[in-house]
């Protein structure tokens, strides 16, 4: 990268922290965010509720034109920039950029409105609300945030499935090295755990998981895996270039130093080890890095049996036999979808300075057929942080990894 990018600020909503502190704190005391809800259609399933302040930057009136995945979304900039310590009326807002990963959105919306015809037995379409257009619109999330902070740069959403999260970061970082922006809100946003459409498919799929005890559910790259547990979340990152953020005295979480896009084209919903490994090489290389500098992996691991395997022989792969720490945050929170991405980035951006990689959560026994070594089964004291790898994968064949660098100034 010719231009030296920087993360200066983070807000997010997680099932278990609505902020990076409280995040941070739960994954290394090992504090689950998942729960059981009973899914229309569905049934009782394990889930990841967010419980954040939905009007605490924007009245109830707009919240309820809005969308879920919105308001988490409004959240999460806002709390970005207060972390920050960025005054917007001091900033060219034609020159900020808001770039939100997705998987999908207002779905939730869409679902209340079936329901709602289906319980009134309509004959017509009398009972649609006359939001529907603009809550399902492609840039709704991202086009929301730029209403709420009057935004006026470029806005919107990038449709990655479960690799968004990444995808926003990325985009972010492109932007600025062109030249199009001097600041973005970037990141990742779900709001899927409020709707049966998730649920039912991957039930269908058989990919949904289930345990007598929901906080158990979740439970990558153990023996007993058997699938994923869909939870709601949001992580947004005010990402800038480094020159401007020494000249305003910014706080500097990371250093955006490699990254890498690329797609299987093998399967619809299976992943591929060879695209996986390609995504985190080229990751790498652009970092001019060797892979033995890389100190630890955030692994995409969903918890499915097919998915954790291959991405661990992807691992090995790259690695060799000098295997990064690995860990997973997806045990706390279960599967965030297009947030997932970012929350795993900030949940392990603290170890930059906290000198603490954070654990996996609910591994009784590590799957001996994904091989790796340097699974993190508990909090585990590094002195020398210097590179993370985020490993971010979705549905179609779509890959993304981000390599961050500790600054040290």
């Amino acid at each position: 990268m010719k231009t030296r990018i920087v993360i200066t600020g983070i807000g997010l909503t997680a099932p278990n922290g609505n902020n990076l502190a409280e995040f941070r704190q739960a994954l290394l005391e090992g504090k689950s965010g998942v729960t059981e809800q009973d899914i229309r259609y569905v049934g009782k399933c394990p889930v990841g509720i967010c419980h954040f302040d939905e009007t605490k930057y924007q009245k109830m009136k707009t919240r309820k034109r809005g969308t879920r995945a919105g308001s988490i979304a409004i959240y999460s900039a806002n709390e970005a920039l207060h972390d920050g310590g960025i005054d917007l009326s001091q900033v060219d807002r034609e020159r900020v950029g808001i770039y939100l990963g997705i998987t999908e959105h207002g779905t939730i919306e869409l679902d209340a409105e079936m329901h709602n015809m289906i319980d009134e037995k309509a004959e017509n379409a009398d009972f649609w609300s006359p939001h529907h257009n603009p809550r399902t619109v492609a840039n709704a999330p991202a086009g929301e945030v730029a209403l709420n902070l009057q935004i006026t740069g470029p806005h919107y959403t990038i449709g990655a499935a479960c690799a968004a999260g990444n995808l926003g970061v990325i985009t972010a970082a492109q932007m600025l090295e062109l030249g199009q922006i001097d600041m973005a809100l970037a990141g990742g946003i779900s709001e899927c755990a409020h709707s049966f459409v998730l649920f039912a498919a991957f039930k269908a799929q058989s990919a949904l998981a289930s345990h007598d005890n929901a906080q158990m559910a979740s439970r990558p790259l153990d023996a007993d895996r058997n699938g994923i547990v869909i939870s709601e979340g949001g992580c947004v990152f005010v990402v800038e270039r480094l020159e401007d953020a020494l000249k305003r005295h910014a706080k500097i979480y990371a250093e955006i130093v490699g990254y890498h896009c690329n797609t299987d084209a093998t399967s619809f919903v299976l992943p591929d080890m060879e695209g996986q490994y390609k995504c985190m090489k080229k990751s790498i290389e652009m970092a001019n890095l060797r892979p033995e500098d890389i100190d630890l992996v955030s692994m995409h691991a969903t918890g499915t049996p097919a998915g954790d395997l291959v991405e661990s022989n992807a691992i090995i792969k790259l690695f060799g036999d000098q295997q990064p720490y690995v860990n997973v945050a997806k045990g706390f929170i279960g599967h965030a979808m297009g947030a997932a991405g970012a929350l795993e980035l900030a949940g392990n951006i603290p170890s930059f300075f906290d000198k603490k990689l954070h654990s996996c959560l609910n591994i009784d026994r590590l799957d001996p057929d994904c091989g790796l070594e340097k699974v993190l089964t508990e909090v585990t004291e590094k002195e020398d942080v210097q590179y993370i790898m985020n490993n971010s994968f979705g549905m179609l064949g779509l890959n993304s990894t981000v390599i961050l660098k500790r600054y040290d100034g």
